[in-house]
């Protein structure tokens, strides 16, 4: 079957244009021209993904992504916009999105980030990237031992499917995380780049491996992208008395210790 997008753009050029680019590379696809449509359309047919234009009339793309992880749904959303500044697409991100495509845009980059949103919502198995062992093949950043509900004393132990390094633990199946005993409430991309860090902890990983692991694609050294998610990750991770656990090493890209 193919996947379903649910694409929501008010400007009729481009919702019919990417909407034939979008059927030809084999995705079934449900047009609609503002964020009323899309919640209706959401809510009768739930797509595999969806493409939500920023800026539309009435209920925006930002209004839309909010009220659907409101309601639980965690379906992949990618949001078109023409705003360029950080805060802008960091307001994205705080609304629930997964990613996001600057206006004027390529097709084929639009293509290469639903391939890459799609191919995060299968199972994680042996060999995936976020799966079993780090980067570099050799486990690091804790151990992961018996137990069964979330500890919050120290000293009790973690159930066999956590894993914890620098005081973060997470919860890969059920999709959680905590700092100490603060639970952290992380969107799809954060998760699971707070995931890869904490399973390399220690090791420095570069931005293309990380684009590689997370995106599926390496947007080039031009892309603040990877940035924008570093530092919304940090925001929500950091305790304002204790030290930053996610540390930029100039010109190679992040690491997961605690100093």
């Amino acid at each position: 079957m193919p996947q379903t997008v649910l694409l929501a753009e008010d400007d009729r050029a481009i919702r019919n244009a990417l909407e034939r680019a979008l059927t030809l590379e084999g995705y079934q696809v449900m047009a609609v021209a503002d964020g009323v449509e899309a919640l209706a359309q959401a809510h009768r047919n739930r797509p595999d993904v969806l493409v939500l234009d920023v800026m539309m009339p009435g209920i925006d793309g930002l209004q839309v992504c909010r009220v659907l992880r409101a309601e639980g749904d965690r379906t992949p959303v990618l949001m078109l916009t023409a705003l360029v500044e950080t805060a802008d697409r960091i307001a994205g991100l705080d609304a629930g999105a997964d990613d996001y495509v600057v206006k004027p845009f390529d097709v084929e980059e639009v293509f290469a980030r639903l391939r890459a949103l799609l191919r995060r919502t299968s199972p994680v198995g042996v060999g995936d990237p976020l799966g079993g062992a780090p980067v570099g093949g050799t486990p690091v950043g804790g151990t992961p031992v018996s137990g069964a509900p979330v500890p919050e004393a120290p000293g009790q132990q973690l159930p066999d499917r956590f894993i914890e390094a620098a005081g973060v633990r997470m919860d890969p199946q059920a999709r959680r995380a905590w700092r100490g005993a603060r639970e952290l409430e992380l969107t799809r991309t954060e998760f699971e780049l707070l995931e890869l860090l904490v399973r390399n902890a220690g090791i420095v990983l570069d931005h293309s491996t990380i684009y590689d692991r997370i995106w599926g694609y390496d947007f080039g050294p031009g892309s603040k992208n990877l940035a924008v998610y570093v530092g919304y990750l940090r925001r929500k991770l950091d305790d304002p008395d204790g030290p930053p656990l996610i540390h930029t090493v100039r010109g190679v890209g992040y690491v997961l210790r605690e100093d």
